[in-house]
């Protein structure tokens, strides 16, 4: 599959002599690949040493699961079972990690829109120039603010160590079940690198053309005209590093990304009829409006000096920018009887949002003390985000600056010759929004909002434990810290009451999510196996709540989340053949009426289901064949409506491939039994919504040639 979880944590344990019987028996244990470091985590330590729990799909994983799927979120659903299905759309809306959402970065920095949530950050980087995905579960504010699910952290790739010119080209088409042209698609992407000496130069560009997608009956896929598209998209992405090795342990980088996708406006979304178990479609036309679209920009630069003054300083300051337009309808929010008669007015809105960050920090082993490494950080983020209404020009959310000064220090220290490692630390948020006086829209009351400066500070800390008698044999327990603030802009754009000041405004009070964790690993031979059980709970969560237009709300709540992880892989007698299986459970409730006594479950919009996951590699020679099956369980949500209960669904994916020595050709098939199915997030929200009935993607082809220079 691809590497288990790693652990530590941050309770005190007492141990046993064991530990002393145990010390010579992991010294003389060779090292594995528990050792690998991992950027996301802030630290130069292997993942063995980190008070974290993480999974690293590494570049082969990655490459051959976007072969089935296409995309980076999908490739991370069809993954890991604690990541909820995917909703096939280019919205993470209700897409979350563990019961909650995930922080998207590129490189640590960061792509969330943290004041309007526009929920596409996931899309701000095409999968061809990432080189592997570091995840780690659970809350945590290792990059700051968002990460209350866990960080999805993407590497870009790297300049090769050699002189010369590397590069790296990739061709690809898809259909669907029927093979007809509205079906069909297609992936070009190439990159160029050189180095010479101490300079290296990376550049390279991708299209993508998608078209429609087909359901296990032969229909079209409903098209999402709110939160917008995959479906019948074009997108372009251009990607540059220029580095330079100025010693041996120091090196300087510049990166720039560019990610934009439109849509093409061949179809509009046509209804369906919940009642009667007739899907949402589309059907050839011009939609209203301007088409959907978003585009995302990052430029960074960065310094790592490796040795200097005996540790490792850091150095990172970025820029990332993104503009999203959404479909328009004509939905009670957007109407204005001054502008046009009620009932009749189509809008669309759009966030721009600008971001502006730095990182720094050093870390060194402490003198005098073995084995204990201290690291010493401060990072800074201002975010300015407004949404408007792009047909009339109204402001919806106005344009609101977020500011957050954060110094951090972490501990990690290795006792007995690190059979026992204690981590932890503090993270100190100093978090100030700048919001101006503004009117909301009619559909509110026009309602006069005084504006303010309100604010946060909050002492984040995380750390634990983790007890090795035996490499390769673990017992782990961890508590962390996190913290988003609610979708602000949803708060602020739905106030209906006259005299509200932000200044003294409850609702924008932050979610902090306590994180607690106990477990078990063993990678032993051939097996790797692991289990652990976590419990996230937040006194003033955030919960989704959904209107009859479909627009969502925030309810400040109280969330209690409890869950069990499981992997198991297994590499078989037979040479080449592995197996693996993963579940996850997890379950989640919530206070709706705040007596103190959580009375309900959160449904779907809010928590995935329980999932299984089975999967099967073979390789010999140049050839490579994968099988996988995903077992969405079924579940009713107590406290909300049955017609919201999930009645789950099995879809299968498989993938051969073949070295031609001048490149590798594979085919991948997405849900090999073309099972037709009501996507999770559909079956599980809007009960008399007709509109977002969605059925999932059929069984679909991709034939693509990647060669490597």
């Amino acid at each position: 599959m691809f590497a288990r979880p790693l652990c530590l944590s941050f309770a005190l344990i007492a141990f046993t002599p064991l530990a002393a019987q145990a010390q010579q028996a992991a010294q003389d244990t060779q090292k594995d690949d528990n050792d690998i470091v991992v950027s996301a985590a802030r630290t130069r330590l292997p993942a063995s040493a980190l008070p974290v729990t993480l999974d690293v799909i590494d570049s082969e994983t990655l490459d051959r699961q976007l072969g089935v799927s296409g995309s980076t979120v999908a490739a991370l659903s069809a993954l890991l079972p604690a990541f909820s299905p995917d909703r096939e759309k280019i919205t993470g809306f209700g897409e979350t990690l563990r019961g909650r959402s995930p922080l998207f970065a590129i490189d640590g920095i960061p792509q969330s829109t943290p004041i309007r949530d526009g929920s596409r950050d996931g899309y701000t980087i095409d999968p061809f120039f990432i080189d592997r995905v570091e995840v780690i579960y659970g809350s945590n504010a290792l990059q700051g603010i968002g990460a209350t699910g866990g960080v999805v952290n993407q590497v870009t790739v790297r300049a090769p160590e050699t002189d010369g010119w590397h590069g790296r080209t990739l061709l690809q088409g898809n259909a669907g079940d029927d093979f007809s042209g509205s079906s069909l698609g297609g992936k070009a992407a190439g990159l160029l690198t050189y180095r010479t000496g101490a300079f290296d130069a990376t550049a390279g560009g991708s299209f993508e053309r998608r078209g429609v997608f087909l359901d296990g009956d032969g229909r079209r896929v409903g098209i999402d005209g709110n939160h917008s598209e995959l479906q019948d998209t074009d997108s372009w992405s251009i990607f540059g590093r220029i580095g330079v090795q100025l010693a041996p342990d120091t090196r300087l980088e510049v990166v720039a990304n560019r990610f934009d996708i439109s849509g093409n406006g061949h179809y509009v979304a046509v209804d369906g009829n919940r009642a009667i178990g007739v899907p949402a479609t589309s059907a050839r036309g011009r939609p209203e409006g301007k088409q959907a679209s978003g585009i995302a920009e990052l430029a960074s630069a960065s310094l790592i000096a490796g040795d200097l003054g005996g540790g490792t300083l850091t150095l990172q300051g970025f820029y990332n920018r993104t503009r999203d337009l959404f479909g328009g309808g004509v939905y009670g929010a957007f109407q204005d009887p001054s502008i046009a008669p009620l009932g009749t007015l189509f809008d669309q809105s759009q966030n721009i949002s600008r971001k502006l960050g730095g990182k720094i920090s050093y870390e060194r082993p402490v003198p005098g003390v073995k084995d204990l490494t201290l690291t010493l950080g401060f990072d800074a983020l201002f975010d300015r985000t407004q949404q408007s209404l792009a047909l009339t020009g109204r402001s919806w959310v106005p344009e609101t600056t977020f500011r957050s000064l954060a110094p951090f220090v972490q501990a990690n220290w290795g006792l007995l010759n690190n059979v026992l490692r204690l981590a932890g630390g503090v993270r100190y948020e100093n978090v100030r929004l700048d919001i101006p006086d503004f009117t909301t829209l009619a559909s509110y009351g026009a309602v006069r909002v005084t504006g303010g400066t309100p604010g946060f500070d909050r002492a984040l800390p995380n750390g634990g434990v983790v007890f090795e008698p035996v490499r390769g044999i673990r017992a782990y327990a961890s508590y962390a810290e996190g913290y988003t603030i609610a979708d602000i802009g949803r708060i602020l754009r739905g106030i209906d009451q006259p005299g509200i000041e932000v200044e003294n405004f409850l609702n924008l009070s932050p979610v902090v999510s306590d994180n607690r964790e106990v477990g078990f690993e063993v990678e032993r031979g051939p097996l790797k196996a692991s289990a652990s059980y976590y419990w996230s709970s937040s006194d003033v969560g955030q919960v989704l709540i959904r209107g009859d237009d479909g627009i969502f709300s925030v309810a400040r709540q109280p969330i209690d989340i409890q869950g069990l992880d499981l992997n198991l892989d297994v590499r078989t007698p037979l040479p080449g053949f592995t197996v693996g299986i993963g579940y996850a459970h997890t379950v989640g409730r919530t206070d709706t009426d705040g007596d103190g006594v959580d009375d309900a479950d959160l449904d779907g919009a809010n928590i995935s289901p329980d999932r299984l996951n089975l999967d099967a590699d073979y390789r010999t020679g140049r050839f490579a064949a994968h099988v996988q099956g995903r077992f969405y369980l079924s579940r009713s949500f107590d406290g909300q409506p049955s017609a919201n209960d999930f009645s789950g669904y099995t879809l299968v994916d498989a993938l051969i491939s073949y070295d031609l020595g001048k490149g590798r050709i594979q085919l991948g098939v997405q849900n090999l039994g073309n099972v037709d199915y009501v996507t999770y997030y559909s079956d599980t929200q809007g009960p008399t919504d007709n509109a977002r009935f969605y059925t999932g993607r059929g069984r679909n082809f991709t034939l693509g040639w990647r060669s490597d220079f």
